[in-house]
């Protein structure tokens, strides 16, 4: 036995029997169980779980009535809003796959969920449409959207008089009506039209082995590749999550980290919907908002990023700010400092629960006990997780303490990436007759089984909980007329932990036209703004190795050791 069952919470079983039904059923169930219960809050506006289904229904057999079949892709291009959730459950209903795209991406990013993922149909909001439009519009006809549902962002709001507190910077944003947009090949409808659709819905054919959603992530070469996760594994961590933080119909959930996210997708969303418990959706990160919310609506159970609870910490109004109901917080992406989980344990009695995971494993793969939580550390494996540290070029399991790749088996990994068989076949490995999926984490195990992270094998910068990775930006940065080659590392920054640093090399013919600031304006104006290169530093030359590849653990361990820098800052 491993010894980190030492340590597993007395209340939560080691392993689960998951339900062989798809996960339109658990939305289906808890309507039928709590048919009148806040399933969301929006800003004063309730839609109950009989409405959710219902509506969800009535989306499905729009998208039905417009071509949409079993297996086919839908891009969900939104923030966190009622629609969003709606619409996820709607294309599940409608048999399809859900290809969630963060609302940051530009149209040169957005051109290739389209065309990777063959998407023919797209749910979105009227402000983010207009640069999914434009990507469209942009490719061959034949690799164009052909019909597009848009939402307003006030959709979902109740009457100006019956709106709960609002930070006044979003009240234009919500309640902004934006002008109409135009597929160049295809119908645009919006959202209630959509809704507004009388077909029966199709009947529901997809189960546990069924394609549910195509997350995408990136890695060390080349563009983003989607994940392939079925119902069974999506399904898997959901109940885990709720079962691991002893969830209830009566928990309230602050919902604001994303839910085109895979964190915020399964362990919020549908841990949530499962539970039939209550979503305080916050399509924006807001201190006080966050503090206003989870002192009046009695949040108990909040899953964030660290940056978001020390930002909370330092608001002027924290002390009017009651925190007495929360039972659960936790979180990932980045390490919580030690002086911030001290002081949420002895002000509030609360442990951070941090966890790890990727978009391969559907989220939690390892998560930290709430009774026996360790601080800056990833946890033990979790509900029917195996993990283990290996020597990654013999794949032998290491002892306590030994460096060693992080590799993972379980019903919530994903079955490969779409349409790529070699990265498939690089991304997983067999120890012992099992099949595990190598992180490119390294880490170790201490003698109670409980794992930390100590470095990467794969090139990623983590920036306040979002993933850069290199590779991604460099490709889309070669686009730029003046930049000869490009590197990008990662910076140290006090805020976000990790920031973006590219290294450049400009065409001889721009050398003393093109400044550093240039650079940074373009990159804003063509790649999502969490990607975009904080530091710039022109150079005659990049290192290179002797078969002419880029050195990028030179350039990066010359960025640590640095004490200054020549870079240019711009936020």
């Amino acid at each position: 036995m491993r010894p980190h069952f030492q340590h597993w919470p007395r209340r939560v079983p080691h392993t689960l029997t998951l339900p062989e039904t798809s996960l339109w059923d658990n939305l289906a169930t808890s309507a039928r169980r709590y048919p009148s219960k806040a399933a969301i809050r929006f800003f004063g506006r309730v839609v109950n779980y009989r409405d959710l289904a219902d509506e969800a229904q009535r989306m499905a057999a729009h998208l039905h009535s417009v071509g949409v079949r079993k297996g086919d892709r839908v891009i969900l291009l939104m923030q966190n809003l009622p629609q969003l959730v709606l619409a996820h459950f709607a294309i599940l209903r409608a048999n399809a796959v859900v290809v969630p795209v963060n609302p940051m991406n530009l149209a040169q990013e957005l051109q290739h969920y389209i065309t990777d993922a063959n998407v023919k149909v797209a749910i979105t909001t009227a402000d983010l449409g207009a640069e999914l439009a434009k990507a469209s519009n942009e490719l061959p006809a034949e690799h164009q959207l052909q019909h597009m549902v848009v939402t307003q962002l006030g959709d979902y709001l109740p009457a100006p008089a019956q709106r709960e507190y609002m930070p006044e910077v979003w009240q234009a944003w919500l309640t902004m009506e934006r002008a109409p947009l135009q597929l160049e090949n295809g119908r645009v409808v919006s959202w209630k039209q959509a809704l507004a659709c009388q077909d029966t819905p199709p009947a529901l054919d997809v189960g546990p082995s069924d394609l549910s959603v195509l997350p995408y992530t990136s890695g060390t070469t080349g563009m983003p590749k989607g994940c392939m996760h079925t119902h069974a594994s999506i399904m898997s961590n959901a109940i885990a999550s709720s079962v691991w933080g002893n969830a209830s119909s009566e928990n309230v959930i602050l919902a604001v980290i994303p839910m085109f996210h895979i964190t915020g997708m399964v362990s919020v969303m549908h841990a949530s919907i499962y539970a039939g418990a209550t979503m305080l959706l916050m399509p924006r990160w807001d201190r006080e908002l966050a503090g206003q919310l989870i002192s009046q609506h009695k949040v108990t159970n909040w899953t964030n990023i660290p940056t978001m609870v020390i930002d909370l910490f330092a608001s002027p109004n924290f002390k009017q700010f009651d925190l007495s109901s929360l039972i659960y917080i936790g979180g990932g992406g980045a390490a919580m400092p030690q002086a911030v989980a001290q002081r949420l344990w002895e002000e509030y009695g609360l442990r951070y629960q941090e966890g790890y995971g990727l978009t391969e494993t559907a989220a939690p793969s390892h998560s930290n006990p709430p009774d026996n939580a360790k601080q800056q550390c990833l946890g033990i494996p979790f509900i029917n997780t195996q993990a283990l540290v290996v020597d990654p070029d013999t794949l032998q399991e290491l002892g306590v303490g030994e460096q060693g790749e992080i590799v993972v088996a379980g019903p919530q990994v994903f079955s490969g990436y779409w349409g790529n068989e070699a990265a498939t076949a690089a991304a997983f490995v067999e120890i012992e007759g099992r099949k595990f999926f190598r992180t490119g984490d390294l880490g170790h195990v201490d003698e109670d089984g409980y794992f930390f992270i100590t470095d990467r094998l794969k090139r990623m910068i983590n920036a306040s909980g979002f993933k850069v990775w290199p590779a991604e930006v460099e490709a889309l940065m070669f686009r730029h007329p003046a930049i000869q080659e490009a590197c990008i590392i990662a910076a140290k920054d006090a805020y976000r932990g990790e920031t973006v640093k590219a290294v450049v090399v400009l065409r001889a013919a721009h050398k003393g036209q093109v400044s550093e600031e240039d650079i940074i304006a373009w990159c804003r104006d063509n790649m999502a703004a969490y990607k975009v290169p904080r530091l710039v530093s022109l150079v005659e030359a990049l290192p290179k190795s002797g078969s002419g590849k880029v050195m990028w653990r030179w350039l990066q361990d010359a960025e640590a050791a640095a004490t200054t820098s020549t870079a240019t800052v711009l936020d």
